[in-house]
């Protein structure tokens, strides 16, 4: 399975963290229930279907997409008992191929579950294929999404009666500090970086403009932050 710190990709779209979102369409007289949620792994993203037929346990369809990682490596359909690509495919392409800035599709950690109730008229194969497909379009219209990216952490050991003023400088230069650790010699200043190169370069030239080179970052590994669209 692929993992958050082996992906080639530093940031992502996907939902914000919180409950199910849920959004209905009525078409042709069905009922089209697309329920959606942040899934980091198969089973997280497949215990929404089990949730789901549990709860409309009547409907005819429960028909399900998912795509997971930062690379979008695991992506998976169903069409649950409606004619073969008429359901799975769609909603998975309207997952993929959606938009979240101008040219970029880069959403991810998302399973989502379109649950249907038969309204009396046929569909046909092509209005099935865009019943699935706007329902799930629609609800990413109103869903709160949020961009994940990847940051490395880096630390800097400083004496207590510098750390407050080193945090602030840091701040007002426009770096995100995590928690600062405090110990009994010194203080622990944790600086949360865009994981590229360029960045920690520049960072690290910052440090030492602002320590007069008394102090040198310290790398400690990655961590997958949400940041707002």
């Amino acid at each position: 399975m692929e993992k958050e710190d082996d992906s080639r990709a530093a940031t992502y779209t996907t939902i914000a963290p919180g409950p199910d979102f849920r959004h209905e369409l009525e078409i042709r007289r069905s009922r089209f229930i697309t329920v959606l949620r942040r899934s980091q792994n198969e089973e997280t993203a497949r215990s929404l279907v089990s949730d789901l037929r549990r709860e409309f346990h009547d409907a005819g369809h429960h028909c399900s997409a998912f795509v997971i990682g930062p690379d979008r490596m695991i992506q998976r359909s169903s069409d649950d008992g409606e004619p073969s690509g008429t359901a799975g495919i769609p909603m998975l392409e309207a997952l993929i191929k959606r938009e979240t800035l101008p040219k970029v599709a880069d959403l991810s950690d998302v399973s989502v579950v379109v649950v249907r109730y038969f309204g009396g008229i046929l569909l046909g194969a092509g209005g099935l294929v865009r019943a699935y497909s706007e329902s799930v379009s629609a609800a990413l219209d109103l869903a709160p999404l949020v961009h994940r990216r990847r940051l490395r952490l880096c630390a800097v050991e400083v004496p207590h009666a510098d750390a407050g003023r080193l945090e602030n400088d840091l701040r007002n230069a426009g770096y995100i500090m995590a928690e600062t650790g405090y110990e009994a010699r010194h203080a622990v200043l944790r600086i949360a970086l865009p994981d590229d190169a360029a960045t920690i370069s520049e960072a690290h030239a910052r440090l030492a403009s602002l320590t007069a080179g008394h102090r040198e970052l310290q790398p400690q590994g990655t961590e997958w932050v949400d940041v707002p669209l």
